[in-house]
């Protein structure tokens, strides 16, 4: 009977699934093919309306079954009735755009993408069919092809009756120019024509440029949650199971060689039962997940300062940092792999009897009884709880962790005694069969999706299968370690991943320096984005380590830069200077600005310690001790964890840790201050210490193809016109004594680049480069040149000199002055 019902339940089950992934690709092939099919017919149709319009003017359903009628159209008679419907009845030369739409929807079908992705083109593309087709039918009136079918006729008559010629000329100008405007937001303030002919020679001179800089527009509120598709809830939030095994008090036999037999209660374990074997689920728990107080939507904080809150009387409107870049679309979760082939569905129940069986026996065999266990599946290892009887001491236990090992001849054992808060002893014995843990997974659950944090990543998964996600601004600063291969490369491309799908580019920048030159290159792409670095970088990943001393100490003078405006707004902390900044209380003709997050990325920080030392470790001490509260936070990766490398200092700064797989108990103390990360698996399992907790996770699995996937969405979208910069930070080498600064030493260029600085009343290094084509270093030196001859002032970080000249003529005069005295 039993088997006749489960063919009966399969039986019903057969049929079409609409979960079926070859659905949407049978649909994305079909629009393809109707796309086609209407581009042939369109196209035809230029050439043979003339000859098919009497026929199919007279349409009626009987004609597609007339045998005898012939048709020009080389799609014959269907071609011909269809194209003729699109273009004389419809909507004329604009039809195409039917072809363009049907031809998207197909790609993104078969792509598995959502449609919703390219809801902007639909939509821009549906207004531009209407008002082409109107405006096409008002310039070609009395033309025998119908250029704008029907539709544009009707609408362009009723429109020149309704406003007349003239006005529908106006009309059609308005909208042109609208359309100029929406998608360009050009700037009219100080508009003067000397001022447009610069920019428009900038704008050529930009054209003709070997490498192309593209203008820019502006996003979305971020805490508007826009995903690429309707969320579903994600197949892998199953219940967590958790396996209670009630013990009988065992009894030891010595009749049979002293082995332990037990008799188990299951009465009360739904998750052992005979019928089918354990699944690792998730859990629906959240961990750390509390909205926080005072989020960048919220009211802002009042201030004290009548004079601040002066400066805004005649703003009412809040500011939104994202409209620079309002076109900004997140990246999609269709980009990352799910590795469903990978996850390895079940845990055989066999494995689970057998290792408790074995910690058992292991324990009684030393004299230790156990009144209870459970069992709590996780990707990578199962957590054994156990409750020692009464009058077991807790360290008899710790202490079988290699014995224990050897009878379950399995690696990385780990005993924790005990776990805090739960009252039992857990012994970690790893998995047969592990589970990789998709960063797709990761992103896609709730827990992510609604996190109203500043710096959300996804850390991994836990032994309970709950995804971890933390907050790196309250970490404040990672500290990640491990022996080499052991994942802590796939785990920064995760947390950066993390960052790129949550954050719009206005809110956070990345400073990224990679002595390997090969981990972090993909992100170069992102450098009008994401990216931020010094002046005159030859490129925008820092590798070179006397480039790195100067990044950090520019990063540092940017947190000196940041404390003056917190100061001056009397704020204690970037969420609070933002929110005043939000709110319109600060003027930024005062210096104040919109302060996006800064996290500064180091991937192999053994090296640059080895080649650098002091001059590496004293900026980086700074910036842990200080940087936090302007929003400065700072991820170092190594794979030398020795002593040497991760000094008290840092450690100190630094009180979240990762710790991958290492090879000694000296190099987990030395990360972890604690053992455990010796006893590890590798790929991807890891320690995470942070509050005095140790929580034993799984690093999420993100693919180099997958990540630069992710990075080629963003980058191919508009970003900011100029990637920002951190402040100009000059070496003792590099600063320039004026005493022996010689008038025949002045650069070719330096008269062009007065005369530019003037004219612009903007004292910029980066300005120079950019408008005279120049080297960093050359426009460097003709800007120390003009500090020394008094045309500009001296540095003043991230600001623009101050210009001492105002006038073009006085500027003249002087340069020929200088002229005379060489």
């Amino acid at each position: 009977m039993a088997s006749a019902s489960k063919k009966k339940k399969s039986s019903k089950n057969k049929g079409i699934n609409l979960q079926d992934e070859r659905i949407p690709k049978l649909l994305g092939a079909l629009s393809l093919f109707f796309a086609l099919y209407l581009f042939i017919a369109f196209t035809s149709y230029l050439f043979t309306w003339q000859i098919d319009q009497d026929r199919v003017l007279r349409f009626s359903w009987s004609l597609l079954a007339q045998g005898d009628i012939e048709m020009a159209n080389w799609l014959g008679r269907l071609g011909a009735i269809v194209s003729n419907m699109f273009f004389y009845w419809g909507f004329g030369l604009p039809s195409y755009l039917f072809v363009a739409a049907l031809a998207l929807t197909g790609v993104l079908l078969i792509q598995k993408t959502p449609l919703l992705s390219r809801l902007s083109f639909y939509r821009n593309s549906f207004l531009v069919l209407l008002i082409a087709s109107v405006f096409l039918e008002f310039v070609t009136r009395g033309a025998e092809f119908p250029w704008g079918g029907a539709f544009g006729n009707a609408v362009s008559i009723w429109l020149e009756n309704f406003v007349g010629t003239l006005g529908l000329i106006f009309l059609f100008l308005f909208l042109f120019i609208g359309v100029i405007i929406w998608n360009f937001n050009p700037n009219f303030n100080d508009v003067t024509p000397q001022g447009v002919w610069e920019e428009l020679k900038i704008w050529a001179s930009e054209i003709m440029a070997p490498k192309k800089r593209v203008t820019v527009p502006n996003v979305p509120d971020e805490e508007i949650e826009r995903p690429s598709k309707p969320q579903e809830e994600p197949n892998t939030l199953r219940p967590r199971k958790e396996l209670d095994l009630e013990l009988e008090q065992p009894e030891i036999k010595h009749d049979k060689g002293n082995q332990l037999s037990f008799e188990l209660d299951e009465s009360n374990n739904a998750a052992f039962k005979k019928e089918k074997p354990l699944e690792a689920g998730n859990s629906d728990l959240e961990i750390d997940e509390t909205p926080e107080e005072g989020q960048m939507g919220d009211s802002p904080l009042p201030t004290s300062a009548p004079d601040i809150q002066a400066q805004n009387a005649d703003h009412s409107e809040p500011y939104d940092p994202t409209l620079e870049l309002s076109s900004y679309e997140y990246p999609h979760l269709q980009l990352l792999e799910s590795y469903d082939e990978l996850k390895g569905d079940t845990i055989d129940r066999s494995e689970l009897e057998a290792n408790k069986d074995q910690i058992i026996a292991t324990l009684l065999n030393y004299k230790i009884e156990i009144t209870k266990i459970r069992a709590t599946i996780g990707p990578t290892v199962t957590l054994y709880e156990i409750i020692p009887a009464a009058g077991v001491r807790i360290s008899r236990i710790k202490n079988l962790e290699d014995d224990i090992a050897l009878n379950l001849a399995a690696l990385g054992i780990r005993i924790i005694a005990p776990i805090p808060g739960r009252g039992t002893i857990g012994i970690e014995v790893p998995n047969k069969k592990s589970q990789i843990v998709p960063l797709r997974d990761m992103l896609e659950d709730e827990k992510f999706r609604r996190a109203k944090m500043d710096l959300p990543i996804a850390l991994g998964k836990t032994i309970a299968n709950e995804v971890f996600i933390a907050d790196l601004a309250k970490m404040p600063h990672l500290l990640i370690a491990g022996a080499t291969g052991q994942g802590k490369s796939v785990g920064i491309n995760a947390v950066l991943v993390s960052l790129l799908y949550k954050k719009h580019p206005s809110q956070v920048k990345l400073v990224l320096i990679d002595p390997k030159k090969v981990e972090l290159f993909p992100y170069s792409s992102l450098e009008n984005h994401f990216l931020t670095f010094l002046p005159g970088a030859d490129e925008p990943i820092t590798t070179e380590t006397n480039k790195v001393v100067y990044t950090l100490n520019a990063l540092t003078i940017e947190m000196e830069q940041r404390y003056d405006l917190l100061k001056q707004a009397q704020a204690r902390n970037i969420k609070e200077y933002n929110q005043k900044f939000v709110a319109r209380k600060l003027n930024p003709n005062n210096g104040h600005k919109f302060l996006p997050f800064i996290v500064l990325v180091i991937d192999e920080f053994a090296d640059l310690i080895m080649t650098a030392g002091k001059e590496i470790e004293l900026p980086i001490g700074r910036l842990a001790q200080l940087s936090r509260a302007v929003g400065i936070h700072l991820i170092i990766a190594t794979q030398r964890p020795s002593v040497n490398i991760i000094t008290g200092v840092i450690k100190a700064n630094f009180p979240a840790r990762i710790a991958f797989k290492v090879s000694s108990k000296v190099d987990s103390r030395t990360i972890l201050d604690t053992g455990g990360a010796d006893q590890l698996v590798g790929r991807g399992d890891m320690l995470l210490s942070v509050g005095g907790n140790l929580i034993r996770l799984q690093c999420p699995f993100v693919d180099t193809p997958e990540v630069e996937k992710v990075i080629q969405f963003i980058s191919e979208q508009r970003g900011f016109p100029e990637p920002m910069l951190l402040p100009e930070y000059s070496g003792d080498d590099d600063e320039m004594s004026t005493k022996s600064f010689a008038l025949s030493e002045l650069d070719d260029m330096f008269e062009d680049a007065a005369r530019l600085v003037v004219q612009n009343q903007h004292g910029s290094t980066s300005m120079i480069q950019r408008r005279l084509k120049l080297g960093y270093n050359r426009a460097g030196r003709i800007m120390d040149q003009m500090e020394a001859l008094g045309i500009v002032g001296p540095s003043e970080g991230s600001k623009p000199r101050e210009v001492l000249i105002y006038d073009e003529m006085e500027l003249e005069r002087y340069l020929e002055d200088i002229r005379n005295r060489k």
